[in-house]
């Protein structure tokens, strides 16, 4: 088993200040941060996806702004690679694939944002690629979500996708749980 950790889109629009701020994505990215150093200390490989909004109507993470960089906390550093991405799902349409198997990788860790989005997506689409993931839920945040007239809180959002992964995907642990297993 070769694991890889996959950091998907903590950038600076999900922060305090940015054009689609998150829920407590402080918190997210602390755990994320400590993931990614223990991967780091552990010589394991690391993948940074970035998304860039492309479309004529986005509102965030556009090209060549502040909001679209990967926040500091989680920040590459030389070898780690960033992928750039346009759809939820980190995979399509990109090279991801091939560096992760490039880097023997078989199995993922995967936190980030959103949780309802493009954690759910690339989480989906990882395991149908035939990679075994756990998705570290308390690295990843989202937001409010309104359906039918009712607000969903990011609380119960996350909770709801987590549990989908975790029905059929994904072993679904908080990042102490991960980092203290054998």
């Amino acid at each position: 088993m070769n694991t890889g950790l996959l950091l998907v889109d903590i950038q600076n629009d999900y922060f305090p200040g940015g054009a689609m701020e998150l829920a407590q994505p402080e918190q997210a990215a602390r755990r994320a941060a400590r993931l990614l150093n223990a991967f780091r200390e552990k010589g394991r490989p690391v993948f940074h996806v970035r998304h860039l909004s492309v479309g004529a109507d986005a509102t965030f993470f556009l090209p060549a702004t502040e909001g679209a960089q990967i926040h500091a906390s989680v920040e590459p550093i030389e070898g780690e690679t960033v992928t750039e991405k346009n759809f939820p799902n980190s995979f399509r349409d990109t090279a991801l694939e091939g560096l992760i198997r490039g880097a023997g990788v078989t199995d993922l860790v995967i936190c980030g944002a959103m949780s309802h989005m493009c954690i759910d997506a690339t989480t989906r689409a990882a395991v149908d690629l035939g990679f075994a993931c756990t998705v570290v839920q308390d690295a990843c945040t989202t937001k409010d979500l309104e359906f039918v007239g009712r607000r969903i809180t990011a609380v119960e959002v996350h909770g709801a996708f987590m549990a989908a992964l975790k029905a059929a995907y994904a072993r679904v642990l908080t990042g102490e749980e991960y980092l203290n297993e054998p």
